[in-house]
């Protein structure tokens, strides 16, 4: 019995407990008490020792590996170990996890290793659901837990999960688009598309390369996306300049690209998140259905943040669409506050079995 209150007292004291939104694009760390500590690009630059099949070293994560994004020499590589939401390389997505978690909470002396939820897409496998939970495991966790991202973001959105009242979210990230509709502190219905940020850049590369022959870069890319980017016609049409490779002649070009070319090349990713948006209204119950039309969905993740994307919701559905507030970081502020149901982990969260 002394052993049980001097653990608890030791965790209450020297633990920290967080969260982790882990991202394809971003990854958003929480501690309780303090807030979003930690927001940084879930990219890794790694430079391998000798040969091929030699040592690999993390060089750089976060921040620092995207600045060397297209810029590395031969034996350095920027990988992305997350994709469409889950893990395509474990070892180095478990180094990421591991730095970045030691950057949010420096080790102190006699620190208790943290207890940590971290989000995941409604329509990860349990395969990837335990390489997640793994993957945390190896960064230090001593707990995890697992909560879906539309859950997750409808906490942070302050809605009324807990009322018999239906809630529609549309979480748009780097790798996937959650929709789900919640009732009762659970998930009647969720769907993830996989489509998401990532697919909005590749399309913009495609259109440029198709159009004016020109290959230009994923951060080039973002940037168009973010500075004139659009997915509905507006009245201002806005320019920007770009530098790119021309294919034909192998050497450096500059241009001039309109937001209406830009809306032009979303048009397939968009189309794909309108209509997960639909499937999922055929397949609400009626009476969740009318809810939804009384109070309209809301829009989260950092895909929400793209120009009049609201409003192409709005016009393809019928519903009032609502973008939260600080919706980049909902799903982590979410699975924040679900910190303080841990050790009950019933309900709100997800299982990998």
């Amino acid at each position: 019995m002394f052993n049980f209150l001097n653990n608890n007292l030791l965790d209450s004291y020297f633990s920290t407990d967080m969260a982790v939104d882990l991202g394809t694009a971003n990854t958003l760390v929480y501690l309780r008490g303090q807030g979003v500590v930690l927001n940084e690009p879930s990219v890794v630059a790694i430079r391998h020792e000798g040969g091929p099949g030699s040592k690999r070293m993390i060089q750089q994560v976060g921040h620092a590996a995207k600045q060397m994004l297209g810029r590395t020499p031969g034996n350095i590589t920027t990988v992305r170990p997350m994709k469409d939401g889950v893990i395509a390389d474990f070892t180095v997505t478990e180094q990421m996890l591991k730095q970045f978690i030691r950057k949010a909470h420096p080790p102190r002396l006699f620190s208790a290793n943290p207890r940590i939820v971290v989000s995941v897409p409604c329509g990860s496998t349990q395969v990837e659901r335990r390489a997640i939970r793994e993957a945390a495991y190896g960064a230090g966790a001593r707990k995890v837990e697992l909560i879906e991202e539309p859950m997750a973001a409808a906490l942070g959105a302050d809605l009324p999960i807990e009322t018999p009242t239906g809630c529609m979210v549309v979480d748009i990230g780097g790798g996937t688009t959650e929709v789900a509709v919640i009732s009762l502190g659970g998930v009647v219905y969720a769907n993830s598309i996989r489509v998401g940020g990532d697919r909005f850049d590749e399309a913009i590369i495609n259109y440029i390369r198709r159009n004016y022959g020109i290959m230009i870069g994923e951060v080039t890319a973002e940037t168009i996306k973010s500075e004139i980017g659009s997915a509905y016609p507006g009245s201002e049409v806005k320019e920007i300049e770009v530098k790119g490779r021309n294919l034909a002649e192998g050497v450096p070009r500059s241009f001039t690209i309109s937001s209406n070319e830009i809306l032009e090349a979303l048009a397939e990713p968009l189309n794909s998140i309108v209509s997960g948006v639909k499937i999922a209204l055929e397949q609400t119950p009626p009476e969740l259905g009318a809810d939804i039309a009384e109070m309209g969905m809301v829009m989260t993740g950092g895909g929400a943040l793209l120009r009049d994307i609201d409003r192409l919701l709005m016009e393809e559905t019928g519903l009032s669409v609502v973008v939260a507030d600080d919706p980049s970081t909902c799903v982590v502020r979410g699975a924040g506050m679900a910190l303080d149901s841990i050790d009950h982990p019933v309900g709100i969260f997800a299982r990998d079995y």
